[in-house]
């Protein structure tokens, strides 16, 4: 397997280089941010192991430019600050996992094995569909660059229904996903704040909500 190692240690990215080349990997190494991300645009990677703190770009900067670009390959991020915000910040910027420094080899090896397993699947941060625009990190909405006011409930059901673009959603499995009501789907809850959505993202020209008679909806494109 190949990978791309975004770290400026020399150290630890020769010691990192060596490991998973005795293992049988290829490994390009990048020792700043606009590197690494020059390499990852460039080549189909299996995995991008990426430190947060780098020169020129950091880590956050490059995972989400990254993913901006259409760059799915799974990335392992690499810190030495265990704070939580941090870990937070990079799985929003698109990371799929991270591992505080100092750790084992083994660990980082293992997790990459996980990640691999996964594939290269679209995990796009902010969602589009249409003239929609979710960002969850954010937690903002906008419909052709305008912001649009969401409660928090309006925004669970937007996301859960962008997540499955062209899906009909029974009401019951929006019942579960959104507001955990089990054996309820006799609630019109779900009519309720479909009508909300509607309201608030209708352009003029018709909603992205479509109703299926007697089933659930679906989020499509404004025709």
């Amino acid at each position: 397997m190949r990978f791309l190692l975004v770290e400026d240690e020399p150290k630890m990215a020769r010691a990192l280089r060596r490991g998973l080349e005795r293992q049988g990997h290829v490994v390009d190494v990048a020792a700043d941010g606009h590197e690494g991300l020059s390499l990852g645009l460039a080549h189909p990677y299996e995995a991008v192991i990426l430190d947060v703190m780098l020169p020129g770009r950091d880590g956050f900067a490059v995972c989400r430019d990254l993913r901006a670009q259409g760059r799915w390959a799974p990335v392992l991020m690499l810190t030495a600050r265990d704070a939580v915000e941090d870990r937070i910040r990079g799985l929003d910027a698109g990371a799929d996992d991270y591992l505080v420094k100092p750790f084992a080899f083994g660990e980082l090896t293992a997790r990459l094995r996980a990640l691999v397993r996964r594939g290269t699947t679209e995990r796009p941060t902010v969602l589009r569909l249409g003239q929609v625009e979710l960002d969850p990190a954010a937690h903002a909405v906008r419909r052709e660059g305008a912001p649009i006011d969401l409660s928090a409930k309006e925004f669970a059901l937007l996301e859960f229904l962008m997540r499955h673009p062209g899906e009909v959603l029974t009401r019951g499995r929006l019942l579960e996903h959104v507001w955990d009501y089990r054996g309820s789907s006799g609630s019109n809850v779900v009519d309720v704040y479909v009508g909300y959505l509607r309201r608030k993202l209708d352009d003029g020209e018709g909603t992205t909500i479509r109703t299926v008679r007697g089933v659930g909806y679906a989020m499509e494109p404004s025709a």
